[in-house]
């Protein structure tokens, strides 16, 4: 049972996520649903406790509700900052996992909305900086450091090619290098797991996409070569909790 006095939303109310979360599961009214979002997840970026104390009856719906598997996904995205509910998340755990089961099951019917559901289960897998940045590979750029030389890189994965380039201002992308991607066997966990994901649900520009940006890069300043995905992961990992 949840002591919902405790449980403050982002307007410090404790009284009226309680009723919302009644109303949204006799009723699945889209202005609840609204208010609801709003005073658990501040401006799609802060948690608060109700959003936390939340998650079982939301996750308890998500079977039947495209908004209930939303919202508890974006309230786990969340879930590496400066909360201070640590141990109310970790009392979540057995909801957690039981959310990890529904979206693994929601990405095997290839819906339309994978790859937000692919995000939030790498979310509830703990794997906040993959959630966070990881695109479709459309069109997608990540910007990091030589480790050799500190020359600013632009990683470029998507439809207009897969390359590594120093950016100007004026010109865009110059002395352009091939990426060379990870071979299946060559991904590490996190990587293989999404990769893997990705294969088995017939995502296959997601999965090469990953291949690409778990493999190797090669500096057009230095020659040097680098792994992508480790670079870029430590220069952006997210402050955690």
């Amino acid at each position: 049972m949840v002591n919902w006095t405790l449980m403050h939303d982002c307007y410090g109310d404790v009284e009226r996520v309680p009723a919302l979360l009644g109303r949204v599961e006799s009723d699945d009214n889209a202005e609840a649903w609204k208010e609801l979002g709003y005073r658990l997840v501040l401006e799609d970026d802060l948690v608060f406790p109700a959003g936390f104390a939340a998650l079982p009856r939301l996750v308890r719906l998500a079977p039947r509700s495209a908004r209930a598997r939303g919202l508890a996904g974006t309230i786990l995205r969340r879930a590496a900052g400066h909360h201070g509910c640590d141990d109310l998340l970790a009392e979540r755990a057995d909801a957690i996992a039981e959310f990890r089961e529904l979206l693994d099951r929601h990405l095997r019917s290839r819906p339309a909305d994978y790859l937000a559901s692919f995000l939030d289960l790498l979310a509830a897998k703990e794997e906040y900086h993959w959630s966070a940045v990881l695109g479709d590979f459309t069109d997608d750029f990540y910007h990091l450091a030589c480790p050799h030389c500190a020359v600013e890189v632009t990683i470029a994965i998507g439809d207009h090619g897969c390359y590594s380039a120093i950016r100007d201002w004026h010109p865009g992308d110059v002395d352009r290098r091939a990426l060379r991607p990870a071979s299946a066997e060559e991904l590490p966990g996190t990587g293989r797991w999404m990769y893997e994901t990705a294969v088995r649900d017939g995502q296959e520009s997601l999965a090469d996409g990953i291949a690409h940006l778990f493999g190797k890069a090669e500096c057009p300043r230095c020659a040097s070569v680098f792994t992508i995905a480790d670079e870029y992961a430590s220069a952006n990992r997210p402050v955690l909790r």
